[in-house]
């Protein structure tokens, strides 16, 4: 008889055919996601309700016409469905590759499975994800993320691209002019910095028709998320108001000064008597477009720096709490626990049993435990993992699992309320946002070795010997870095001898092993015969190379560097072709899928647009996003490069491009030190308006 795999202890399955069945089920949200992931499940599989004992938890066991899952609530339904879709029936979904194709005979429990989570909240999204991977999101591409975010037991995720049409109304209403609107909205690639308060009108205009596309967007979204039992995160009002609104208020407005080079909306102090109509009038046209029901706000004032002249932090907290609750009576106000944020003063005064703190980067930080639990507040552990969607493997899992761990156990663990991924972009390293969410589901230590057995499984459709030979060397190096994120790519960095970092806050070290890694991933390749048809395994395989190939550049770029210094032509010259070659081999790698491929990206900006002005803005704003970021202030060129891309295209035309800039400029350098550089911050800013004009002709 076959037998499904056994995480941590679990009952084994027996597979049974089972008959289809017209059962009505008691969540019809748990049903839709099998009617359009997994069809081959419906009429094998029902929902039925599970009394709670006060957290959410499900079982799976046998029944008619089936398999049963019961559950505490419909997303506890959706997170049943997940696990038995991974650990029964070795399927799952992800961003990088599904795998879900039909299993046959279905499996169906010998004895039932009960799993009981110890989080009240399971967490995703930074605000940052909704432009380095969202900007261009379709309903389509929602559906898919929604759909993996129940099955994953996420139960609460920021949504932030609909609120220009609140802002819009305020304003209006506030009596600003449509010119006033125009110059504060940002478009659709800068949502995330605008709605943290760190810059306006960025990338904008922003077209009516397009603020109305993405209110009805965000409409489907929540109506969606009702269903799966996922609460939405909505921005709440803080204070940040528009320059226009800040010169007409006879108000304390304190203005925030520049953030990276761009002016910062202003802030209207939350003690001023205004602060209380104007967040009045913001809340009424939250309600009036999006519905009453809410109970979560974020909203983090002086958010990365800002100006504080004047306000009094501690009744700040209060007033900014105050009309929240005003509005909506059971309003949670969730802060990002990020840098100096939230301040211990604005927190101090405010009702802590309806404030959440986010751990942000919890991979690399315990602010959790520095701060005594955010001085006594509830939190959710989070993680960054990935920094502007930049390519690179990394995820530190065994920290994921000792520091949950600790936190829940320790002397803050009543304040602990849940585990959470906050990435900046999530098309990367899906391994660590799997372990992550699921780990709101353990009560136990969990060991990442024995559940990367489960995880290989689910991923790639069966066990198998090579592929958990080449985890486990992926545990021990990749995925196993100290390192604030991934090591950077060399290829993709602006040139220069020696090499540097690829962004202004990154690094190029690489904090493990590299033989032993580069030998884990041919132990994987090795596997490419037996799953060549599954798609997780086929994109991981070239995320993994081109680990490789990143890694053995930064040692030619190392090798070029020395070559000058020994001033030996011969090596300086095989180390310059060799890292030219390196970058080409990546191209090619990158280019057999869509996934990894410039031009899919580039159609994605174009297609978000429905006028020719919406489809310029879009690609323009989009390539310039993943390239020079903004602007074109060089006194402010500190974001350059900072969500870079290793795509296809890209690899060649924009970073080796730079490169055979580079090397076509120097000539063995000690022979003509004066050679004038290439002006690199031109150099990119016409790769964009280059790449825009080749999709115009």
């Amino acid at each position: 008889m076959l037998r499904c795999f056994r995480p941590f202890g679990l009952l084994f399955l027996s597979l049974v055919v089972v008959a289809p069945s017209a059962i009505a089920d008691a969540y019809p949200g748990a049903e839709g996601i099998v009617a359009r992931r997994v069809p081959w499940l419906a009429g094998h599989i029902r929902f039925d309700r599970l009394p709670s004992s006060g957290f959410d938890a499900f079982e799976i066991a046998a029944g008619h016409p089936g398999v049963v899952v019961r559950a505490t609530s419909a997303n506890a339904a959706a997170a049943g469905l997940g696990w038995y879709l991974k650990y029964c029936c070795h399927r799952s979904m992800s961003h990088l590759g599904d795998n879900l194709g039909p299993v046959s005979p279905v499996p169906v429990p010998g004895a039932p499975i009960r799993i009981e989570s110890w989080a009240v909240y399971r967490y995703a999204l930074n605000y940052c994800t909704f432009n380095y991977a969202m900007s261009f999101y379709s309903w389509a591409d929602w559906e898919h993320e929604l759909d993996w975010m129940a099955l994953s037991g996420v139960n609460l995720m920021l949504v932030a691209n609909g609120e220009e049409a609140v802002w819009a109304a305020v304003m209006r209403r506030l009596g600003l002019s449509e010119r006033d609107i125009a110059a504060f909205l940002p478009g659709p690639t800068y949502t995330a910095w605008w709605l943290m308060g760190n810059l306006e009108g960025a990338g904008g205009p922003m077209s009516a028709g397009m603020i109305a596309r993405r209110a009805g967007l965000q409409r489907r979204m929540i109506g969606r998320m009702r269903e799966l039992g996922i609460q939405p995160l909505m921005p709440g009002f803080y204070g940040m108001i528009p320059a226009a609104l800040a010169r007409r208020l006879h108000a304390h407005v304190v203005d925030q000064g520049l953030w990276d080079g761009f002016q910062r909306p202003a802030i209207l102090d939350p003690t001023d008597p205004e602060f209380p109509r104007v967040a009045g009038i913001y809340y009424e046209e939250l309600k009036r477009l999006y519905g009453a029901d809410f109970r979560f706000f974020s909203g983090d004032p002086f958010h990365e720096g800002g100006v504080m002249a004047g306000v009094d932090l501690g009744k700040a907290g209060v007033a900014v709490q105050a009309a929240m609750r005003a509005h909506f009576p059971g309003a949670v106000w969730v802060l990002q626990g990020w840098l100096e944020n939230p301040r211990k003063e604005l927190i101090a005064s405010t009702d802590k049993s309806h404030v959440l703190v986010q751990e942000l980067f919890g991979e690399n930080t315990n602010n959790w435990e520095k701060r005594g639990a955010y001085e006594g507040t509830p939190f959710v552990w989070c993680c960054i993992d990935n920094f502007g969607e930049r390519p690179g493997l990394f995820g530190p899992l065994r920290r994921f699992c000792d520091e949950v761990y600790r936190a829940r156990t320790g002397p803050y663990g009543r304040y602990l309320k849940g585990t959470g991924i906050m990435p900046e972009g999530i098309d990367n390293n899906p391994a660590a946002y799997d372990l992550v969410l699921e780990l709101a589901w353990h009560r136990e230590h969990v060991d990442p070795a024995a559940w990367l057995a489960g995880y290989e499984a689910y991923r790639y459709g069966a066990p198998d010997p090579d592929i958990a030979a080449a985890w486990k060397g992926l545990l021990a190096t990749a995925y196993n870095s100290k390192a604030g994120g991934a090591p950077e790519d060399v290829l993709c960095a602006r040139p220069a001898l020696p090499p540097q970092p690829v962004t202004h806050w990154g690094g190029l070290g690489i904090s493990y092993d590299q033989a032993r890694f580069a030998a884990a991933v041919r132990r994987f390749a090795a596997a490419a015969p037996r799953f060549s048809a599954n798609a997780p395994y086929r994109l991981d395989l070239i995320t993994f190379r081109l680990q490789v190939l990143s890694n053995e550049a930064l040692g030619v770029a190392q090798a070029a560097t020395a070559a000058c210094m020994q001033r030996n032509r011969e090596a300086f010259r095989a180390a310059s072709a060799r890292l030219l070659q390196l970058g080409g081999e990546a191209d090619d790698l990158l280019s057999k899928t869509p996934r990894f491929r410039l031009d899919a990206y580039e159609q994605r900006a174009l297609a978000y647009g429905q006028t020719p002005a919406e489809r310029h803005e879009c690609l323009r704003d989009g390539l310039a996003l993943i390239t020079y970021w903004a602007g074109n202030d060089r006194s402010h060129d500190d974001s350059n490069d900072y969500a870079f891309k290793a795509w296809s295209g890209m690899m060649d035309s924009y970073s080796m491009g730079r490169w055979r800039a580079y090397f076509k400029a120097l000539p063995p350098p000690w022979t003509n030190p004066a050679a004038p550089l290439p002006d690199f911050f031109t150099w990119e800013r016409a790769w964009v308006a280059a790449q825009v004009s080749a999709n115009y002709r």
